[in-house]
């Protein structure tokens, strides 16, 4: 099989309007489907493969069974000045999540910063999506979620009670792309261990173990062993910070009570997750301070290497890079991938993605 046939692209507007067609055949409404398919192909767009139209199936299969409402009536629970609880009445997460960052950039601007947590929430992507929107309003974005299966156990243990419960953080600069730091609090996220299974890939040692404590490279034995935190203990420990503030703060599940969305197909998740937006302009003028992120990557980047380093690269450099590949020559769907979606369009009724 030739690298083509192994993974033909297809432009982004082909992929956002083959999600967006799926959607409204499922049933939810056009603008829902069209905001959920705008960030799923901005998924794929950036390089997040296993975030993106990868999960079209999954979602189908949820919608189907009952496990994700796609008419939800989205409210606020709890409001002040500075923050707000979100129900997501089990809505899809992209969706829910764009409710929660309009209301914290609108917040921020009178509060200068505010904090929105999500329950009843879905899987939403990748976390750099989110972080991102406040950018464009010269803010500074942060992001925090419970992962949708536990893959991690306590530091010590075997039994998996945490996720991957990934953060991320967008800051601007002036002349750069902006700094957008995206990670989970394990060496790699679950879903890029579901991208190497899709593609027929091996994993590299370090990203799972299994319970006898021996490297796991092979994604589709996933099941027998977990994810490792990063740093050790302390990815451990950041794990659990993280799904406290996303999830136990906001009666969202966590621990026992994660449901694993890749098993479970009709129950509610309860996923919990933050959004947080700081207005720049209420600590000084946004594009002085946009001008010493500058500096301080300038400085970064031009610093001493080690041997054999042929650049050093700032969080969220590579995305854009992809950003800008991507929608040029196309977003790459591996051949595994395009016959599940084959498999969908035709079950659906739409047009096949070509």
């Amino acid at each position: 099989m030739t690298m083509n046939e192994a993974s033909a692209r297809v432009g982004v507007d082909r992929l956002r309007g083959f999600i967006r067609a799926a959607l409204c055949r499922l049933g939810m409404p056009d603008d829902d489907a069209s905001t959920a398919a705008a960030l799923m192909a901005e998924a794929d767009l950036q390089g997040s493969d296993g975030h993106g139209i990868i999960r079209m199936p999954q979602y189908a299969r949820r919608s189907r069974a009952g496990g994700l409402n796609l008419h939800p009536a989205i409210r606020v629970l709890q409001e002040r000045p500075g923050m707000a609880l979100i129900d997501g009445d089990n809505g899809m997460g992209h969706v829910v999540m764009t409710r929660a960052a309009e209301l914290a950039i609108a917040k921020a601007r009178v509060a200068g910063m505010a904090w929105v947590g999500v329950r009843m929430s879905n899987h939403a992507g990748p976390a750099s999506l989110y972080a991102r929107k406040p950018l464009v309003h010269d803010m500074i974005g942060l992001y925090f979620a419970v992962g949708n299966a536990n893959h991690l156990p306590p530091w010590g243990g075997i039994e998996t009670l945490l996720s991957t419960n990934p953060i991320a953080v967008a800051i601007p600069a002036r002349r750069n792309t902006p700094i957008v730091l995206d990670m989970a609090t394990t060496v790699a996220a679950y879903g890029k261990v579901k991208a190497k299974a899709q593609r027929g890939e091996m994993m590299p040692e370090g990203w799972m173990i299994d319970r006898q404590g021996n490297a796991l490279t092979d994604p589709r034995r996933a099941d027998e062993g977990f994810l490792l935190p990063i740093g050790g203990y302390k990815g451990y420990g950041l794990a659990l910070i993280v799904g406290l503030l996303a999830g136990t703060l906001n009666d969202a599940a966590m621990g026992k009570n994660v449901i694993d969305f890749n098993r479970d197909d009709t129950s509610a998740t309860n996923t919990g997750q933050a959004i947080v937006a700081i207005d720049i302009a209420a600590f000084g003028d946004p594009d002085a301070f946009k001008d010493r992120v500058d500096n301080l990557i300038d400085d970064l980047r031009g610093s001493r290497r080690m041997p054999n380093v042929d650049r050093i690269w700032l969080p969220g450099e590579q995305s854009s890079a992809r950003r800008l590949e991507n929608s040029k020559a196309g977003i790459p769907i591996p051949a595994s991938l395009r016959q599940n979606l084959d498999a969908l369009a035709d079950d659906l009724r739409i047009e096949r993605l070509n």
